[in-house]
């Protein structure tokens, strides 16, 4: 926590312009701070967060634009991983942990401003208009296999009707819940599988608060507000890239240096480098670590049936069996305006463990931007998986001929608890960290840099959240949610895996899982 207290004329550098690094410096600039830059060493501006155009951030999506249209097995073969994450749920429901419901709900009242001033229209971002939203409030929709609701899900219900939020949840097997579904308009998502009329169970939660975030412009659109305000970025491969910090003759950091060799001095430097933390700060170790999920993507033709059926505006988001383990933990959304539709899978969080600088192992990313070898495929568990659920959830996707169109894999930190790091690094008050998303924070892009000030300032210390975020350690005896650093001998290491085939985008049978 801060030992020294900020000046509005001090001079901070945040490395990283993905969810952490804008709301950062956002709220820094709408408290005062004149002296903020942010650097990355992806040209944001240019790529707009897509993808394809070079964004490797867990932040990224795809622009109307950002995709050729190819015979398919061209485009299956080279455009697999071009897309990076096209959109992000929100949702309030969070079980017994009542503190990120009450942050989801704040992030909700952002996410609504912000669709506001889009409408209005005044001052946008190039590529974005009056007609564009960044929420979508379509609902998300938590279902199983079993037949009862999840103890998760009863703590949920209970909760929000204790903050006053009684009659958002909607339980698809209450016929009371139903009717006020219809009544309400969201109908749509109390069975959205159609399981009823397939005489198949029907057990979920519809949470009326939550639905889907666009991810690359709610980015666009918070880079803008930041510059707007004063914030400088830098944007470039050698000059935005960070090398290492910049120390004084006691060990103290009084900056950083970048890739191009330039040394920026800074009274404070928060890394908020998404998967790429924990390899650059090595304090992580057994805190942090970088995994990822796989994610497949259809398209639905325009002149489908189904491109009205999966509209935002008839389709909710949706996660299925959550914590169940490597069989569950599937996650979707309805179809974009271009037809593309998005299902991931963190039942199994992959890792690629490498040999560091220092000797030791940790795992980064590898991306379609990374040198040398191409992550082309998902491994072939998650592929099982995500064809086990087509099969039994949406077969008409096989009945109507659509395929799968593209693999990717998405990558994370997760802390071994599964709540954020927001901390000055120990025994460096001049560095803090802000990382450990766990694969549940975009949705607070709006707000979560709220509380990443407050923290450098010292405000609200004793606050649950807070010191959940401090610098920690796994104790004794503790059981991790998420287990890290097994190294290069664990099954979910990349080199471990057997991979997915192009074979295996074929859909119509249902693999064993």
């Amino acid at each position: 926590m801060p030992t020294r207290r900020l000046q509005k004329t001090d001079r901070i550098i945040i490395i990283g312009a993905g969810a952490f690094g804008l709301s950062t410096s956002l709220h820094l600039a709408l408290r005062g701070y004149k002296n903020v830059i942010v650097f990355d060493r992806h040209d944001y501006e240019a790529s707009k967060y897509d993808y394809r155009s070079g964004a490797e951030s867990a932040s990224s999506g795809m622009s109307d634009s950002s995709i050729d249209i190819l015979p398919h097995n061209t485009f299956s073969l080279t455009c697999r991983n071009f897309i990076k994450d096209l959109n992000k749920i929100i949702r309030s429901a969070y079980g017994s942990q009542v503190e990120y419901q009450d942050l989801s709900k704040e992030a909700i009242e952002w996410w609504t401003a912000w669709n506001e001033e889009i409408k209005n229209g005044n001052d946008l971002p190039p590529g974005l208009d009056s007609s564009d939203r960044v929420y979508i409030n379509n609902g998300t929709l938590s279902f199983t296999d079993k037949d009862e609701l999840a103890s998760f899900e009863l703590d949920t219900i209970r909760n929000m009707e204790a903050a006053g939020l009684a009659g958002t949840q909607l339980v698809t097997m209450n016929p009371q819940h139903v009717e006020a579904a219809e009544k309400r308009g969201v109908g749509y998502g109390i069975d959205p599988f159609r399981r009823k009329e397939r005489g198949k169970g029907n057990v979920g939660v519809l949470d009326t608060t939550g639905g889907v975030v666009v991810a690359d412009k709610a980015c666009r659109f918070a880079l803008h507000k930041a510059r707007a305000l004063g914030v400088k970025f830098v944007f470039d491969a050698q000059a935005g890239a960070f090398e290492s910090f910049w120390y004084d003759k006691v060990g103290k950091v009084i900056g950083v240096k970048m890739q191009n060799g330039e040394r920026h001095k800074a009274d404070k430097v928060v890394m908020a480098c998404g998967g790429w933390t924990p390899s650059l700060i090595p304090e992580l170790d057994g805190l942090c670590e970088t995994t990822c999920g796989s994610v497949i993507m259809l398209k639905i033709p325009r002149d489908s049936p189904l491109f009205v059926r999966f509209s935002p505006e008839r389709f909710p988001s949706w996660m299925w069996q959550l914590w169940d383990g490597a069989e569950g933990g599937l996650y979707g959304f309805p179809r974009d305006d271009l037809g593309w539709m998005k299902i991931g899978y963190r039942g199994t969080k992959y890792t690629n463990p490498q040999v560091q600088p220092d000797g030791k192992v940790r795992s980064v990313p590898i991306t379609r931007y990374t040198p040398g070898d191409k992550i082309t495929h998902i491994p072939e568990r998650a592929m099982k998986v995500f064809k086990h659920f087509l099969a039994e959830y949406l077969p008409e996707m096989a009945e109507s001929g659509i395929d799968i169109e593209l693999t990717r894999l998405c990558w994370y930190t997760d802390s071994f608890d599964n709540h954020y790091v927001v901390d000055d690094i120990p025994g460096q008050d001049t560095v803090m960290v802000a990382t450990g998303g766990s694969g549940h924070a975009f949705k607070y892009l709006p707000n979560i840099g709220k509380w990443i000030v407050d923290i450098m300032e010292g405000v609200g210390l004793e606050r649950t959240l807070v010191q959940r975020w401090r610098w920690r350690e796994l104790q004794a005896g503790e059981k991790p949610f998420n287990v890290l650093m097994e190294g290069s001998g664990s099954a979910r290491a990349l080199q471990n895996v057997a991979w997915s085939k192009d074979s295996d985008l074929k859909l119509g049978t249902r693999p064993r899982l």
